[in-house]
């Protein structure tokens, strides 16, 4: 029976304050198994990003429960987060989030070195050869083409051996083909590792590659015979 990494009880959550209070998660029920790979699909401001942050550990919840890889993170504290996040969850950001003044190398290897991993550095240039960078490993940010960029960025993803990829537009700032080979090189790796892959897209190819498509829309999940009867109805 396939593992259950991702566990979402009731989640609720509401972001800003007095008259600008938004209620952008209500009620959510969701669970994901152990390599999966999901989408999660909805118009802009259905709150399919702010769920990616919760599932992330980066948002907290109001009320309700979420458990990633056996562990309760609405319990958590904040410093225990952290720690949870940086060797169980990796994460895959639209503008790629490197360090402007560290090298491939650096950006990949550094978190490992905050997080006390062994051999930081030898576990950096390996991921960062498996992406295809290992002749760029001491190019800066700068000197990379967005693509590269990404690929240090799923490097940096992989490096901890996660149970949990999360990528939040990973395409969104690349032109069609180098989308296409940042998608090739995300769906090859969680399948190679057997991670357990949860992105939010606004691309419908990339969304279809997954095994799985989750529909938001208003903060709620679309139940699937609602899906069925009405696609047109959830176009992103």
């Amino acid at each position: 029976m396939r593992k259950t990494i991702i566990e979402l009880k009731k989640a609720d959550l509401t972001l800003g304050s007095a008259a600008a209070t938004v209620h952008v998660l209500k009620g959510i029920d969701l669970s994901i198994g152990q390599g999966e790979s999901v989408g999660i699909v909805g118009p802009s401001g259905s709150g399919k990003s702010t769920l990616l942050m919760v599932l992330a550990g980066l948002e907290r919840l109001d009320s309700g429960e979420i458990t990633v890889n056996s562990e309760p993170l609405h319990l958590l504290s904040e410093d225990a987060l952290a720690n949870f996040r940086g060797r169980n969850i990796g994460i895959v950001f639209q503008s790629f989030h490197l360090i402007a003044n560290m090298t491939a190398l650096e950006n990949v290897a550094v978190p490992l070195e905050l997080a006390n991993t062994r051999n930081p550095f030898d576990i950096a240039r390996r991921e960062l050869q498996a992406v295809g960078l290992g002749d760029r490993l001491n190019h800066y940010p700068g000197q990379l083409s967005g693509g590269e960029q990404q690929r240090v960025a799923i490097a940096r993803a992989l490096a901890p051996s996660p149970a949990l990829l999360i990528a939040d537009e990973p395409t969104g700032n690349l032109d069609t083909e180098t989308g296409r080979q940042i998608a090739d090189l995300l769906f090859s790796k969680q399948a190679e590792r057997g991670t357990t892959l949860v992105l939010v897209t606004h691309d419908t190819a990339l969304a279809a590659r997954c095994s799985r498509q989750i529909h938001v829309r208003s903060g709620a999940l679309v139940p699937d015979h609602e899906v069925r009867s009405a696609p047109e109805a959830l176009a992103v």
